[in-house]
């Protein structure tokens, strides 16, 4: 049991939001990968999304590891998806920056060093983004300062989506929130809506999640690929909706979704057809 004498390191101004829908399997790896980290954040915000198993009681656990106060929980009355939830969350956060991790992910123990160097660095920017990789392998990525760090513009954001959600970090004033009600690509929407802005968005090119599914094509979410492709193009809509990107911009946006949809169904055809070697 981890009690408050492991958690006597560099406290940094992060709220850390993570949702919980029926994650009792894996919130331990999630919540423990924060308390590795080899700076603290303020605090870890769980966002109980109305789970009907015993995450509940595994989420009341947890916090009893840690010190009071540490790790605070909010139950949702209804299932509203990761989005909304991530919103609840980041509506009660006190620090300065807004940290997001999946209860199926785990951070590299100098995540949040690396990137909140990355961010104070950087004041303008509103957003910052890394690497992340399939597995629970992720090699060391060195001092803070040896990371490299790219600006991603607007435009590139368009055309694909940058950065994995277990990899963002935002400031806690950023004026826009997850789509409510959105449960597909609602991720990739506020990224673009925040680069829309203006906003300065930052990816470091080191390798700081691990998540434990394939971006596509795997169970869950991640791969009902119709219901992703048809969120993508209501994500350009909305955007045009916005004023960000012309109407024209928005229906040639969708074609080339709908292309790359196309190429992700192969895929997957592909990867079924693939013998499953045997022992």
């Amino acid at each position: 049991m981890m009690n408050a004498a492991a958690l006597e390191r560099a406290t940094v101004p992060v709220s850390v939001v993570i949702p919980c829908f029926c994650c009792s399997a894996t919130i331990n790896r999630a919540v423990h990968s924060v308390a590795s980290q080899s700076v603290l954040p303020v605090e870890i915000i769980l966002v109980d999304d109305a789970s009907d198993d015993d995450t509940p009681s595994v989420l009341r656990l947890l916090q009893e590891q840690f010190h009071s106060g540490w790790i605070k929980i909010i139950t949702q009355s209804t299932n509203s998806g990761a989005g909304a939830a991530r919103n609840s969350g980041w509506e009660v956060a006190k620090s300065e920056y807004v940290a997001f991790l999946d209860a199926d992910d785990a951070w590299h123990p100098k995540k949040l060093e690396i990137q909140l160097y990355a961010m104070s660095t950087h004041p303008d920017a509103l957003l910052s983004g890394h690497r992340s990789v399939i597995g629970s392998t992720l090699p060391d990525p060195g001092s803070p300062d040896k990371v490299l760090i790219e600006k991603i513009t607007f435009r590139q954001l368009l055309l694909a989506n940058r950065f994995v959600t277990p990899s963002v970090m935002v400031k806690r004033t950023v004026p826009f929130r997850f789509r409510t009600g959105q449960r597909h690509m609602e991720d990739h929407l506020l990224w673009m809506q925040i680069a829309a802005s203006g906003a300065l968005v930052l990816r470091l090119n080191a390798p700081l999640a691990a998540t434990f599914k394939p971006a596509y094509g795997a169970s869950g979410l991640s791969s009902n690929l119709w219901l992703m492709e048809k969120a993508e193009c209501s994500n350009y809509l909305q955007l045009a909706g916005d004023g960000a990107i012309s109407r024209l911009a928005a229906l040639a946006l969708c074609i080339y979704s709908v292309l790359k949809f196309l190429k992700r169904i192969a895929v997957k055809a592909t990867r079924s057809m693939i013998p499953t070697p045997s022992n």
